[in-house]
């Protein structure tokens, strides 16, 4: 069943744990947002203690899209995202399309619930949510129609690589949803934010922003006391009392803040380095968030996709310089997927010779 939510749907599910992609056992934070200026930009950041490897890879038009449980489907529109490559499939972390829809998953960990294959649904696994979507719709309209008729299973891709606890943003200029498959059924959500953090549900995430409805990137004014003269005595002080901590449930608040408050030109480098500011709030820097024996979680990566171009933005933990892998530039009728290892190393430019 696929229940279509509203925000006063206020439900408080029993276990909210904050992590975000799990593969191979991993958990991973995250946080996902979308931008609009002149074009439409989607992305998110990716934070672990280490890579698996991930790339960019761009999946062509005839590039054959299997799936356990129903017809494969050959001809789809093209799309790039990033993803790690198990047994020549790309399992995306996000991804966009040729007609501008992008789509995330980040963990939902205690709170998501897969079926087993039910008879007259769309059985998917979640590791071919994003495919499966993003191969078929050109809109989030199209989307959440198609999301009325899916069953998310609990198929594992490998006995090495399990389930993994997820929910999903969905945007492009039409909207954003979210997606969550909870013990009651799938749920889709209205994102008027355009921001998704893990944990806990989204109807949680912006009710929580109750909360904070006295920020403002104005000056203050005093409501403490008439009676009492009180100064600002520094700039940003409208923002006193935004979380600033690396739980799931304060990034989600912090990026809503910065997105929705954000201010660019409207061309394509303002734009992309606006983008990354954005996320650049929800950053994680090695030492802050200790995970045991000596590690720590830290951003791997950060992505800005501007959706309407497909042109595919990121950058690294140790390479903050911007990189971009553009997917029309390559032949996108074909079938071989593209590849791009990531660049990890920083990339410096002397303004005055090395």
């Amino acid at each position: 069943m696929v229940f279509v939510a509203d925000l006063r749907d206020r439900q408080v599910y029993k276990h909210v744990i904050s992590c975000s992609v799990i593969l191979e056992g991993g958990i991973f934070m995250c946080t996902a947002a979308t931008y609009l200026t002149r074009d439409f930009y989607f992305g998110r950041t990716l934070d672990y203690e280490f890579s698996y490897g991930e790339e960019v890879v761009i999946v062509p038009r005839n590039f054959i899209l299997h799936f356990r449980e129903m017809d494969k489907i050959e001809k789809h529109y093209a799309m790039v995202g990033m993803a790690h490559m198990e047994e020549k499939t790309p399992l995306f972390y996000e991804a966009v399309n040729e007609k501008g829809l992008g789509m995330a998953g980040l963990n939902f960990v205690g709170n998501a619930a897969y079926q087993k294959s039910m008879e007259g649904k769309e059985n998917v696994a979640t590791f071919e949510f994003i495919p499966w979507v993003l191969g078929q719709c050109a809109t989030v309209k199209e989307a959440r129609g198609l999301v009325e008729k899916v069953n998310l299973t609990d198929t594992p891709f490998s006995r090495e690589l399990p389930v993994a606890q997820l929910h999903w943003i969905i945007a492009g200029r039409d909207g954003c949803i979210i997606v969550e498959s909870v013990e009651e059924g799938i749920k889709v959500y209205d994102n008027p934010v355009g921001v998704l953090a893990n944990n806990p549900a989204f109807p949680e995430q912006m009710f929580q922003l109750n909360n904070y409805m006295h920020l403002s990137p104005k000056e203050p004014r005093n409501h403490f006391s008439d009676k009492l003269e009180l100064q600002r005595y520094s700039r940003g002080m409208g923002a006193l009392g935004l979380p600033g901590d690396l739980s799931s449930a304060s990034r989600f608040v912090r990026a809503a803040f910065v997105r929705m408050n954000a201010v660019s030109g409207d061309s394509e480098e303002e734009s992309v380095s606006q983008f990354f500011h954005i996320l650049g709030s929800v950053e994680q820097q090695r030492g802050c968030c200790e995970v045991g024996d000596g590690k720590y979680e830290i951003t791997i990566y950060t992505s800005c996709c501007n959706v309407d171009q497909g042109i595919y933005y990121y950058t690294t933990y140790g390479n903050h310089q911007i990189t971009a892998v553009d997917m029309h530039k390559e032949e996108l009728d074909g079938s071989i997927l593209v590849q791009y290892p990531l660049v990890r190393e920083q990339q410096i430019y002397y303004q005055n010779g090395k």
